[in-house]
Order: C-alpha cells, then structure tokens, then sequence
C-alpha cells in the first residue's frame, strides 16, 4: 500500500509517495499558494554505475536501474534558525548502496536547494558512478488539470568571453517534437541536453533555465550551484516533460567516482522553484540568493568601484599612472580603487609571470613602491583593492619550481599547461599555504580591503592524480576552491571579494554565493555593453552585478552617459582614463556617481530585477531592465542607434497605482534633453520616446501612490 508524507517549510509544502514495489516520487509541491501535481511521476534520484546502467538503453540522466529499484528507508527532519532540512534515506540491499536526497529551506525564499549522497554500505565489489541526479521532476500540471509536454518553452543562456548572457526561448514542441513514441510503448531516447565543461561554469551555457506554460499557468526556475563541470536535461516522457540536473558525469566529463566499501560521495547542490509566471520565479530565486549567501556588511550598500584596467592602463599599472586616477578616483566620489594586472611583473608580460604576486620594485620604483600608491589610493578616502588570479601560476613564475609537482594538475604525470599557465591543485596543502600566505601578506601589510579574483583559463577535463578520473579530480579542485575562499572570509571578513573569470565566465551560485562583486564581461564595446548588463541579472544580484562604465575624454556627454548608465542599475563599476577629462566630463562623471548614491545604493541590496520589453536579443537596439525597490522602481532604457518612437515599457505590479515620474541620470538640463514619459496605471505602462540615432540612455525613477 502507498505511503505518504508531507514535508512543509515556510511557504514550501513537499508531499512525498513509497511503497514497497515503487521508488519514492512526489505527487505534489506547493509554492507560496502555487500547487504543481504530477501526473506523470519519475524517481527523486537517478544515479547510473557501471554495474548496473539503464534499465532502458539510452544517454539520458533518468531511466537507471538505480533510479527504478531505490526504495524508502526511512527520513528525518532538521530545523537550524529559518533553515528547515528533509533528508530522505533509500536503499538498495541487492546492490549494497544507501542514498540520502536532502532538501533545504530556507524560510525567507520560497525555493528548494537538494542534493545527493550515495554510500557504499556493504557491496565488496566497488560501485563506480557514472552520474548522479541532485534533482529530477517532470514538469506537471496545476491541481485538477492535466500534463502537456508540448505548452511549454524553454529560456536558457548562451554565453561566450565578451558575449555573455545571451538568453532565448524555445518552445519545447521544437526541441523535443512528436516522434510517434506511443506506438512503441517505450519512452524516446531524445533529449535536450545542455553541457558545460571545465572550470568556466558558464563558458558556454547557464547552469540555469526557466520552463514556462502559459496555457498551464505554471513556471519552473532550476540552477545548478557548481563551479565546475555540470548537465542539465529536459527529456520527453511521451506523456510529460522530464527535468534533470547533475554535476559532472562520464559520458560527458571524463568523472567516474569509485566507491569502496564505506566510501560515500556527494553529488553538486542545485536548486528549484515554481510560479505562477516569469517574474514570480525570478522573484523567488532573488530572494533565494541573498538568503543563502554569505553575510558581508558590504551587501545591503554596495560601494563604488574604480578599476584602471578596462579600455584604460590594460595590465600596465605603474606609479606615475596610477597616481593621476586615484586623485581623480577621490574627487568624483569613488569609494574603492582597485590595481588591476601587472603590478608584480617587472619583465613588461604579465600573463606568464603570475603566481608569485610581490610587488614590481620596477613598475613602483622609490624607496616606499607599491605603498606608495595604496597609501594615495587610502589617502584620498578610499578602500585599496588589488587583482589576483589565483588559481594559476605562470610557467615563467618563480613559484613555477618552488611548489612541489603535487600541487598542480596533471594527467599521466605531467603537468597540465594551458596558455603559459599552471593550474594550482588546491586540494594540495602546499598550494593552499602560498595562497594563504599571500593573502594574509597583502591584507596585514599593505592594507587590501578588496581582491578581484580573475580566472582566464580552463584546464579541460581536470586532473587524475590522486583521483579515479581527470573528472573528479577536478569537482575536487573545484570544491576545495569554494573551501579555500571561505576559509579567506572566515580570516578576513570585512574583506569584500569579486568573482572575474575572463568576465563572465563563472557566473554560478557556488561562487556568487561567496562574493561580493561579479564582474559580468570584458566586453570592451560600450555598445554592446547594454544586452550584457541587462541581462546579468538572470544570474546575479543587482548588488553584485559589475557591468563596467569606461566614459573617455574623447566621448561625447551623451556617449559618456550612455557609459554611465550601463552600470548605473547594479554594482557602480567605474572605469576610463577620468584624469583627462574636461571640466563638463568630470563634473557628468560626479553627477553619475552622486545619483547611485541617493537613487540606488539605499534600495539595490533589497530590489528585484525585472526587464519591461522581455530579456533583450544581442542585436536589438532599444534595450531596457528595472529594479523593483517596492514602493518605488528605478529603470534604464539605452537606444542603440534606433528608437524614433514611444516604447511601451511593461509594469503590470504596479498597475492601478499613481506615480511620480522622474528622469534621475542624466537630469535634464541644456545638455540633456528631458525624454517624455508616461505612466499609464490602468494598464501597468511606461511609454517613454526614445529619441532616433544614436547611442542615447535615460533612467527613471517611478514613485507609487
């Protein structure tokens, strides 16, 4: 006879279904009032060894022996403040193997974090995994209605180095078409698998995607909180859709674990949450986010960032250049300046000599060097900040020969080398010391208060020593990472910390959960620039989104507020030779930063994102995204050498309410022309004229009553 359990978290409810012929499965889940059943149920785990494969042949993550013969063991529940855990225990006794599937909730968010355990409990014979689900589900349908696979379409992001971000969406009628399978009696082996590799967790793809049925009225949102490898797949189970998240596997990654006996393994976390559309997912995951990060007091207002790297000095620092931006920096009300690349270099090629990380006696020459730049950087009233890649040691470094073999990754017992760099193993002691050793040197002697963290190399399928596959080797690497900055947080927490992977590169929960500041590209075209920094909020918080301004002496007003503007609705990221400004150009510069400081800085820590014309294609040319700060909301429209008509701008949460319109960066003036824009509170709709040609941006900020 079939049990059933409910499990209930804040505004979560989970019922969960056994009995001793069936895997568990869940018949329903309740979201803040939300209900999604289940028709069409699937296992809550899948996990694929080499003894055992699928029991239906195919290179899906579902359809495993395993998945179909796990059976309920026992659960138990956990309460830790706002946190609330179910852990779910099955077993497999002909196989030797118990599994534990813990689901997590905390009371702020309506979201669910999960993952997964296998234990080799008794079977002499080793169990070696192939690949394990955090989380599977078909899609369901609302209560009392009915599944339909093909209602849905599917978002997911594209990204590239200078092209992250790009999102679109896919009816899942054209991914996964009507084959016949029904005649079959067999579910189809096809699947719409999307796969990330290496250490760039989003070197080519999100390890997100949202599924949406309007017809149905529900939206799914799931993300997989890895810093590594990972696959996600929507599957077709003839009579509904089938979601799958994991980590790393064999087919796609080189992984393998080995289990012995006693041996356990821990599969990546991921995380999901239903709606009722679009914007109550994206609501749920912020809310998410900013509950299960780390604490900093730099969270809630975020500080203004300068960095002399991007379109400026370009891994070229030295004192006499650095001094003439810091002054500027200081007047116009930067709050941190950060040396970017090449201050320890003094050969003039600074990509191959990384790793060592003291200070160029040649770039800061004088009796007092690089000090004497941060104390001007301090001096001038801001925090100092400094770049590191941490993760690599140049093969033209010093610390090349000084560390043992043992902590770099290899394969077949030489050292991995990708684009002159060496990648440090951090599952190593000795590669763990020198890292600590010089952060702890740069923050107790020079006074750091802010390390932008870069990572411009992927080392391909990982390493194997000490490791039973190149794949495990590297989610190794990649965990003692996550272990290696939190442990950097735990000694230094006033400490504010920016994840940069080649820009956007790494733009996962596993990293954006420790870091304060995400730089989002190094996208060099400040045209361009709008489709990255709107849509950065799919997978960042808008306080710690980074999209990089580079106003320039040579730009026009307009130019250089367009610049502005594009990092205007998140983390103020400053860049751009400011010392050769004209008296107009610093004093716009000034005005940008003052208006972040009353407009957004005092709401960002706690607004939601939303996108009034939808997530913006890579090639449209009127671009625009808000902040939904409750009682108010803050938005930026960028005209990319188009416009020439009214844009209906979408706001149906604040339909039927009065606002107060106002134009906020850049105000009007004799400069800046005033672009009309009304609010209609019947339909929830901000009609702004967007001015033809040119490369043109207005914010505005709409004050409900």
């Amino acid at each position: 006879m079939a049990q059933t359990f409910t499990w209930n978290a804040g505004s979560v409810a989970m019922a969960f279904s056994y009995d001793a012929e069936s895997p568990v499965t869940v018949p329903s889940i309740v979201m803040k009032g939300i209900e999604v059943v289940f028709p069409h149920r699937v296992p809550i785990v899948e996990i694929n060894t080499v003894g055992d494969g699928h029991r239906l042949s195919c290179n899906k993550l579902t359809h495993t022996v395993l998945g179909q013969t796990l059976r309920y063991r026992r659960h138990r529940e956990e309460s830790n403040g706002s946190r609330k855990a179910l852990t779910i225990e099955l077993a497999a006794p002909d196989h030797g193997i118990a599994v534990f599937v813990r689901y997590e909730v905390d009371g702020s968010a309506a979201m669910v974090r999960t993952e997964t355990t296998v234990v080799n409990e008794n079977s002499v014979e080793p169990v070696i995994l192939d690949s394990i689900t955090s989380w599977t589900s078909s899609f369901g349908a609302p209560q009392g209605g009915g599944a339909d696979m093909r209602s849905w379409n599917l978002t997911e992001g594209a990204y590239d180095w200078l092209a992250e971000g790009r999102w679109r969406t896919t009816p899942i009628a054209d991914l996964l078409p009507a084959i016949g399978q029904e005649l079959t009696n067999v579910d189809p082996r096809q699947q719409h698998a999307v796969i990330s590799s290496g250490t760039w967790s989003t070197g080519r793809f999100a390890p997100l995607g949202i599924l949406e049925s309007r017809e149905l009225g529900l939206t799914w949102l799931f993300q997989i909180e890895h810093n590594g490898a990972w696959r996600w797949d929507v599957q077709d189970d003839t009579v509904d859709g089938v979601i799958a998240l994991a980590g790393p596997t064999s087919e796609n990654h080189n992984w393998e674990r080995v289990l012995r006996q006693g041996e356990s393994f821990t599969a990546v976390p991921v995380s999901f949450t239903v709606g009722c559309d679009f914007d109550a997912v994206i609501a749920n995951v912020t809310d998410y986010r900013r509950a299960m990060r780390s604490p900093h007091r730099d969270n809630d207002e975020p500080r203004v960032v300068f960095n002399d790297y991007m379109n400026t000095l370009y891994g070229d620092p030295t004192t006499a250049k650095e001094l003439p931006l810091i002054k500027a920096a200081g007047e116009i009300g930067v709050e941190i300046f950060v040396i970017d690349c090449g201050w320890y270099d003094d050969s003039g090629d600074w990509w191959p000599s990384v790793g060592e990380w003291i200070p160029s006696a040649t770039r800061f020459p004088g009796e007092k060097g690089i000090v004497e730049v941060i104390d001007a950087i301090r001096d001038a009233g801001m925090v100092p900040g400094i770049w590191l890649e941490p993760e690599v040691i140049g093969v033209k470094s010093p610390m090349a020969w000084k560390l043992p073999d043992s902590a770099f990754f290899q394969r077949h017992g030489q050292r991995v080398v990708e684009q002159d760099r060496y990648i440090l193993d951090l599952r190593d002691r000795a590669a763990r010391a020198h890292l600590d050793a010089v952060i702890d040197r740069l923050v107790n002697e020079y006074g750091i208060g802010y390390f932008k963290m870069d990572y411009n190399v992927s080392p391909g399928a990982g390493t194997d020593y000490r490791a039973d596959s190149p794949g495990e080797g590297l989610l190794g690497h990649n965990r003692a990472y996550c272990a290696w900055v939190d442990d950097v947080r735990r000694r230094h927490p006033d400490v504010i910390l920016e994840n940069c992977s080649s820009g956007g590169m790494r733009e996962d929960f596993a990293q954006l959960s420790r870091f304060q500041v995400q730089s989002t590209s190094d996208q060099q075209d400040y045209r361009l620039y709008p489709a990255i920094a709107s849509s950065a909020l799919m997978m960042a918080l808008p306080e710690q989104s980074a999209n990089w301004a580079y106003p320039q002496a040579d730009m026009t007003l307009e130019q250089a507020a367009f610049n502005i503007n594009t990092t205007f609705l998140g983390r103020f990221f400053l860049s751009g030779y400011i010392n050769r400004m004209d008296a107009e150009q610093h004093a716009l510069t000034a005005a940008g930063i003052d208006a972040y400081k009353r407009y957004v800085q005092p709401v960002v820590g706690k607004a939601r994102p939303f996108w009034p014309l939808g997530l913006p294609e890579w090639t449209d040319t009127v671009v625009a995204v808000g902040l939904d700060a409750g009682a108010t909301a803050l938005v930026t429209v960028w005209n990319r050498d188009g416009g020439g008509s009214a844009v209906d701008l979408a706001m149906p949460r604040w339909s039927a309410r009065d606002a107060l319109v106002e134009q906020v960066f850049p105000e009007p003036s004799a400069t800046f022309s005033r672009w009309s824009a009304d609010w209609d509170s019947g339909t929830g709709t901000l009609s702004v004229d967007v001015p033809a040609g040119g490369y043109v941006s207005r914010t505005f900020r709409l004050t409900f009553v």
